[in-house]
């Protein structure tokens, strides 16, 4: 698979920014040790690797940054305090637990919610998530960032969502997107449900109008097998991530 997207990458555009992110990974560094962390986030550190992955999606501390899904807050408490001084940090979609019990900390009160009346609805039949109209109302977004959320949406709620964060980036802006990896074409199965695989993943968010740009292995896991469900026991904490690195085109 690896072998694959190298292929795919080597035909892509360099994204210049990505090696002068110093004063950032300095301020996630300081972020990772903040009390407002649990210890079980922080065990979480060495196998997500924060740092390196923000500096290879080119995250400087000046941007306006956008995560997508943000769960609990582990990357919130990360990207919010490290953005705070002269970025801006801002969350959407699924953001309820986040806005509820992280927003109106002390440390957090920049960060913003953008689409706030923006639902995600189960669907039965389908098996994932839907997503009702989704409008930023911005358009001049440095960076989009999702971590292992997009296996969770439905086909067309993929496709309204990468519409959605290109038009709300600024040219040249960046769209960042790590997800569990699936094995190229297989077919959903009991055991594949939170996995996606990332070759459908290139063509869904090039076909919104990016760049694909590169990818990393920094989340590459030759010991998982992809057979089976990144909840278990033998998978759980070291499943294989693909990290996919896109950008809007300047024109």
């Amino acid at each position: 698979m690896n072998k694959l997207l190298l292929s795919l990458a080597v035909s892509g555009v360099l994204f210049s920014g990505f090696s002068q992110a110093g004063d950032f990974s300095n301020n996630i560094e300081k972020a990772m040790e903040s009390e407002i962390r649990s210890d079980k986030e922080k065990k979480r550190d060495r196998n997500r690797k924060p740092v390196q992955t923000l500096e290879f999606f080119g995250i400087k501390d000046d941007m306006k940054v956008l995560e997508l899904i943000p769960g609990g807050g582990w990357y919130t408490k990360l990207l919010a305090p490290a953005l705070a001084e002269n970025g801006q940090y801002y969350v959407a979609i699924g953001s309820g637990r986040v806005a509820k019990n992280l927003l109106n900390q002390p440390g957090f009160e920049k960060a913003k919610v953008l689409s706030p009346d923006t639902k995600m609805s189960y669907n039965k039949e389908l098996g994932d998530y839907e997503i009702d109209a989704v409008n930023f109302n911005v358009s001049d977004l440095d960076a989009v960032l999702t971590f292992r959320n997009y296996h969770n949406l439905i086909t067309s709620a993929r496709k309204d969502l990468n519409v959605a964060v290109y038009g709300a980036l600024a040219p040249g802006g960046i769209y960042g997107v790590i997800d569990h990896t699936r094995r190229h074409m297989q077919k959903d199965n009991d055991e594949n449900g939170r996995r996606f695989d990332p070759v459908l993943a290139i063509k869904e968010i090039e076909q919104a109008g990016f760049e694909f740009v590169d990818y990393s292995s920094l989340h590459y896991r030759a010991d998982d097998e992809l057979r089976y469900e990144v909840g278990r026991k033998t998978v759980s904490g070291n499943t294989d991530r693909f990290t996919l690195l896109f950008k809007k085109p300047m024109k």
